[in-house]
């Protein structure tokens, strides 16, 4: 795949996603009261404003600021730029990879802006679940993740099982 097409779908696809994730935890900041729970479809989407300081699921957010920075910005930027550069020099990856990997990038992407302009916290609002079994708070960039690690499998599932069958389908050399 040419290098044009590829910075045009991770530019598309980070442009995409840092908009829809920065507008809506800019309506939930604005819309949203710290502590209040609003439910829709019969208590399936609930939305709860908080800020969490740590990473997937509140992990690390007893981390000393030092620590949390170290982790959460700094190895999470040099990550991300690893994501990227790999995105913009590999030539030979399959375009579910290079969509979910775009993906995964810019949700982390939105989510370290966050954490860059937030004190070291990303605006979380979201939870779904029926009565008790509920996911935990997240947000539109860790929906995105989330999903460009389930292209990721995908595209890796995919090469393994043509990388299979071409091993199976190969001519072999018969002994006579």
């Amino acid at each position: 795949m040419n290098l044009f097409i590829r910075v045009m779908t991770i530019a598309v696809i980070t442009i995409t996603c840092i908009g829809a994730d920065q507008a809506s935890k800019f309506l939930a900041a604005k819309n949203l009261t710290e502590g209040t729970i609003t439910s829709y479809l019969f208590g399936f989407l609930r939305l709860q404003y908080i800020e969490n300081t740590g990473a997937f699921l509140g992990l690390g957010s007893t981390l000393s600021i030092h620590s949390r920075f170290g982790l959460l910005v700094i190895l999470v930027g040099l990550m991300l730029l690893g994501i990227l550069c790999y995105l913009l020099l590999n030539t030979k990856q399959r375009v579910t990879s290079l969509i979910g990997l775009s993906m995964i990038f810019a949700g982390g992407l939105s989510n370290l802006y966050d954490r860059v302009n937030n004190a070291g916290a990303v605006v979380d609002f979201l939870n779904i679940g029926i009565g008790t079994l509920r996911t935990g708070i997240f947000n539109i960039a860790d929906v995105t993740i989330l999903f460009g690690l389930l292209l990721l499998v995908v595209s890796l599932v995919k090469g393994s099982s043509k990388a299979k069958n071409k091993a199976n389908t190969s001519p072999r050399m018969v002994k006579t």
